[in-house]
Formats: C-alpha cells, sequence, structure tokens
C-alpha cells in the first residue's frame, strides 16, 4: 500500500457490515434472522441516509413483511439459495409493483407500478428483499442536477463529492452499507461508473443478459442492468439470481446462466490480458493513471499475460455513442418535449434537444460506425481473454452545481465496452486525493461474465482496497 486506507474497520457484529457471501451462510443456517438483517439496514438507513440522499424511497414495511416470510421458509427448510433473505435496492428507473416509479423527475406520475420489472420479479424469486428505491440522473441522463425534486444523492467517501451517475444513490447506498446489494442500469457507464467513484464492484453484463422490461429506457439499443455490489463474489452470485432470458423483451438473449461463483477459483495463471493505456494514459488523472498500472502488474504477480494494446481513439467510441443516444433519447421524450419541456430538468432538456437535429442517415452512419469499433474491440479477444483499462479518468467531482458538466468532456472510460455490448467489472484498486477511490474496468467477450469475475475476484483476493467502510455522519446535509 502506498497511503493509507480511508475509513473505518467494520463493525462485524452489525449484520449490516456484511456482504452477500457472508450472510448467505448465516441466514441458511439460521443463525441470523432476515429480520435481524432487514431491521439493522433499515436502521442504518434512517441514521446516516440524510446526509447521502441516496434513497428516494425506503419501503420499511414491504421489506420487514418479506423478512418474516423468507425467515419462515428458511426455517421451514425451503432455503432457495444464496440471495435467499438479501436486502437490496432498486434504482429508480426500475419497476417494482405497488411503489411509485420517479425516474427522479417532475414527468413521473405518482402513481404505484402496476408490476414488476423483469430483473425484481427474478431477484424476489430467488428471496431478496426489496428495500427500496434509490437515486438517480433524471431518466438515467440528466444530471447531477439540483433542480429536481430530489437533491443528487452524495459519496459517502466524502461528501463534498458525488458518487458518479447515473446509477448514483445506487453506488452510494452499497458503499455506505445500507445494503449489500442494487441493481442499477447502463447505457454508456452508469453503473461502472459510480462503482469506481464508490469503490465498489459493478458490472455492465453481455447487452442482453438481463431484461430492460420494466425499466425506463435510456437509450434502446444500448440501455443494460446490472449488480451493483460490495465485492466481485458479491456480485457473481446476485448476478446469478436475476439474469436469465425474457421473452417479453426483444433484445433479451436466450443463453444458459452458470454459476458464476464457482469460476472464482482464485487462478489467473495463464490468462492472457490486453492492457488499454492509450485510453488512459494521456487523458487520466496522474493518481487513476499510476493506479492502473500499479493493478495491471499486480495481474502480471498473479500469474496473468498482460500485454500493453492500443485501441481506437476513445473519443471516437464516445462520439458515435453520444450520436446513437441523442436519436433515440429524442425519439424517447418528444412528447414530453413538445408539451410541458418546462417540467424537465435543465440538464436532461439540454441533452435531449439536440437530437432534433441528427437526421435518419446521422443515426444510421453512427451505427454502421459503431459496428466498425466494435468489430475492432471484439477482434482482440482472439488472442487475448480479457482487456482491462481505468475505471473512470479521474475521482469523484464536486457536489457543486455550478462545476463544469462532465457530459460536455467528450471522453469517457465506459462507453467503449456499451457500443461493444461486453461485459465489464469496475472493481475498486486504490484511494487517491480526498479519500475517493480509483478503479480498473475488466472486460471480455460476449457472455464471459465468468472470465470478467474470476480476473476481479483474484485481483481483490490480492489486495485489501474493500477491507474498510466510509465513516459516516448522522443528520442531513447542511
Amino acid at each position: 500500500m502506498d497511503m493509507p486506507l480511508p475509513g473505518t474497520v467494520p463493525d462485524l457484529a452489525d449484520p449490516a457490515m456484511l456482504g452477500i457471501a457472508e450472510l448467505a451462510p448465516l441466514l441458511k443456517s439460521g443463525s441470523l434472522s432476515p429480520v435481524t438483517l432487514v431491521r439493522s439496514c433499515l436502521d442504518r438507513i434512517a441514521r446516516f441516509d440524510p446526509g447521502l440522499r441516496s434513497f428516494i424511497t425506503v419501503t420499511a414495511e414491504r421489506a420487514l413483511a418479506q423478512a418474516s416470510a423468507a425467515e419462515a421458509e428458511i426455517a421451514a427448510g425451503h432455503y432457495r439459495g444464496p440471495f435467499h433473505g438479501i436486502p437490496y435496492g432498486l434504482k429508480d428507473i426500475v419497476d417494482a409493483q405497488g411503489v411509485v416509479t420517479t425516474a427522479h423527475s417532475r414527468l413521473m406520475p405518482d402513481m404505484p407500478a402496476t408490476d414488476d420489472a423483469h430483473v425484481t420479479k427474478l431477484l424476489d424469486a430467488a428471496g431478496g428483499i426489496m428495500l427500496g428505491k434509490l437515486g438517480t440522473f433524471e431518466f438515467a441522463l440528466g444530471g447531477p442536477s439540483w433542480d429536481l425534486p430530489w437533491p443528487p444523492p452524495l459519496n459517502p467517501w466524502n461528501t463534498g463529492f458525488l458518487p458518479g451517475g447515473s446509477s448514483s444513490g445506487s453506488g452510494s447506498a452499497v458503499a455506505a452499507r445500507f445494503i449489500p446489494a442494487a441493481i442499477g442500469t447502463d447505457t454508456g457507464g452508469s453503473v461502472r461508473w459510480p462503482a469506481a467513484c464508490c469503490g465498489i464492484v459493478g458490472l455492465k453484463p453481455t447487452y442482453g443478459l438481463l431484461s430492460r422490461r420494466g425499466v425506463q429506457p435510456n437509450t434502446f439499443s444500448l440501455d443494460h442492468c446490472g449488480p451493483m455490489t460490495r465485492t466481485v463474489r458479491d456480485c457473481a452470485l446476485m448476478l446469478a439470481a436475476c439474469a436469465g432470458h425474457d421473452p417479453l423483451d426483444p433484445g433479451s438473449a436466450n443463453e444458459p446462466i452458470p454459476d458464476y461463483a464457482a469460476a472464482l477459483t482464485g487462478d489467473i495463471a495463464g490468462l492472457r490480458i490486453g492492457l488499454v493505456r492509450n485510453w488512459y494514459a494521456t487523458d487520466a488523472t496522474a493518481e487513476v493513471t499510476a493506479a492502473t498500472d500499479r493493478a495491471a502488474e499486480m495481474l502480471a504477480r498473479l500469474g496473468a499475460i498482460v500485454e500493453t494494446i492500443e485501441l481506437p481513439d476513445l473519443g471516437d467510441f464516445c462520439d458515435c455513442k453520444t450520436l446513437i443516444s441523442m436519436s433515440e433519447l429524442y425519439t424517447i421524450h418528444k412528447p414530453d418535449l413538445l408539451t410541458r419541456p418546462e417540467l424537465f430538468g435543465a440538464k436532461l432538456r439540454q441533452r435531449v434537444i439536440g437530437g432534433v437535429y441528427i437526421r435518419a442517415e446521422d443515426y444510421l452512419n453512427a451505427q454502421r460506425w459503431r459496428n466498425d469499433l466494435a468489430r475492432r474491440l471484439l477482434s482482440e479477444f482472439s488472442r487475448f481473454d480479457a482487456l482491462v483499462t481505468a475505471g473512470w479518468l479521474n475521482t469523484a467531482d464536486p457536489a457543486d452545481p455550478d462545476h463544469s458538466d462532465f457530459m460536455r468532456r467528450g471522453r469517457n472510460m465506459t462507453m467503449p465496452f456499451s457500443l461493444a455490448g461486453v461485459p465489464a467489472v469496475s472493481v475498486p484498486i486504490g484511494f487517491g486525493a480526498n479519500d475517493l477511490p480509483i478503479a480498473m474496468q475488466i472486460a471480455a467477450k460476449p457472455f464471459a461474465e465468468a472470465t470478467v469475475l474470476r480476473i476481479g475476484d483474484a485481483y481483490e483476493r490480492a489486495t485489501d482496497w474493500t477491507a474498510r467502510v466510509p465513516t459516516l455522519k448522522t443528520g442531513a446535509v447542511a
């Protein structure tokens, strides 16, 4: 370690401090009651979330009822698996029956959802316990915004900074140990960016591995759902619980779901890894560059064969994705832009309105460009098992309404893997200035989630970046 870890040593006597892999055997054996666990999480939320604003809605009664049912089932010998009795949260663009989906926007009706999203159904079927809905950028794009009914969530490592986005509340809540797991969504990096900024693990699976039915759309051809957890093993366990074919989602893939946790052997000897250094060496901060280089060196020490490679400029991927997203976003939001534009937050309105100027030929050419860029990236998997690069170009941004808009920087570490639709996981690799986390991304060919998780787990075992938790303060934000 080059510097002391910030935060505190977790109090393992408090079950809210434990992750899925630690909780599962305790719940299965009856050593820990799901009701006790849920009450511990709810107490922590009540004490500390006023200072972080990660939750929009806390569903305490529903959670306690689900916990009581889980306790009875487990006691009767009907244990469903390692997600049984585990609390989780949903990014508030994901439906849960009977709960309002706000999408962090004035535009959404104040009416409870009439059905669960497909991922919610699967998590509930696995025995999961939903604790509530989590803050996001407006419709997963317009943020961070201070002109919406709910202010942006804050970073638990330092509340003067933001948690990234757009799955901002998901990242903040998992890092703060309010919940062991959350569902985020990722169109251009919205799971991996907050995971990087909050020091947790966030996976964008292969396009179509998780259904998007019951999720407010951002960009149809790029939207993903993904798990956000404290460790790679926890991520593997949650992924197994929420992945699966949905015949009612036209983008859903009908692929077998393996035992992802079984792939976490700790052994990556002989795996071939391409280090995409040109994506971060020039544009990232010095501390991010140094930390990513050290992480790649660690993978080599663990026996992987690491080779530096060069892929097309990061800006090409970002420009291509932006053209596609602006077109699709405008299509989704056009009716409201024409009839009630004043209800949008300023940032979302500014980002969406440009879509009116994109012609059909521009959109089609962007999709062709996407195919070219994706083929170039995918070609590397003929000689590498995985690609590694930085998780984000900098640490978290200040929680300042006047701070420069990240969307205008034009370079985003996560978009290449979004365009290609391949699995990519963000894993913590250190801390920088202001006690803020730094991360790397690991990506592999389509449906090779087991590979990225295996590499991330091996790195996690060899380091102790996840050994501390943020030091939180009670009380609301001043």
